[in-house]
């Protein structure tokens, strides 16, 4: 019994698979990844590698800047998973910032944009996804490839995580990138899938 259900999850995220890849963009990355399927390879990728967590503030090259290979956050699971399929969000996030600053969160006292965090924020990324209409409802399937964000304790502590399979996401709270089981353990509080 227990293979057939193996058998059975693994028929259903072929088609999930398939079903996400018709609103992926094709981009040609620089691993060749492309859509949904693309971001989920991405981030599970990222299981495989030893990330301590840390938060600290880090100067960055622009474009294409990243904190050191063996660090991150939350949010650097989702801007290394784009980036791995030729989207920058640092660039994207920061141009937009920059553009319609007024639309974005005023909760670090900032004036004005910083390419070097703004793109590791939980807050920017999901307004950033809100103005590209990325936005789903709660209402709407999770599919892999989706961004998931939380709000871990109700009082502002903000996380993000990328789906990859039914009730699956990628995500670093804290040990490293990790997969883990549970999308509603947390209070949710933005469904995305982008781009759409």
């Amino acid at each position: 019994m227990k293979y057939i259900s193996l058998i059975l999850f693994g028929v259903w995220v072929v088609a999930e698979l398939l079903a996400a890849k018709s609103y992926g963009q094709e981009t040609g990355g620089a691993a060749g990844l492309v859509g949904a399927e693309g971001l989920v390879t991405a981030a599970l990728k990222q299981t495989k590698q030893v990330v301590r967590y840390d938060p600290a503030y880090v100067v960055l090259d622009y474009p294409g800047g990243d904190v050191p290979a063996d660090t991150g956050v939350c949010s650097d699971v989702v801007v290394r998973a784009y980036r791995a399929l030729g989207i920058d969000l640092q660039v994207l996030v920061h141009e937009d910032m920059k553009a319609h600053f007024s639309a974005y969160p005023k909760l670090w006292g900032l004036r004005v944009t910083d390419r070097n965090i703004d793109h590791r924020r939980v807050p920017n990324l999901q307004r950033f996804f809100e103005r590209q209409g990325a936005e789903l409802s709660e209402a709407e399937v999770y599919l892999p490839g989706d961004l998931v964000a939380w709000d871990l304790t109700g009082n502002g502590l903000w996380h993000i995580g990328l789906v990859v399979a039914p009730d699956r996401f990628v995500h670093n709270i804290g040990a490293g990138p990790e997969e883990s089981e549970g999308i509603g353990q947390w209070k949710v509080v933005g469904h995305y899938r982008y781009p759409r």
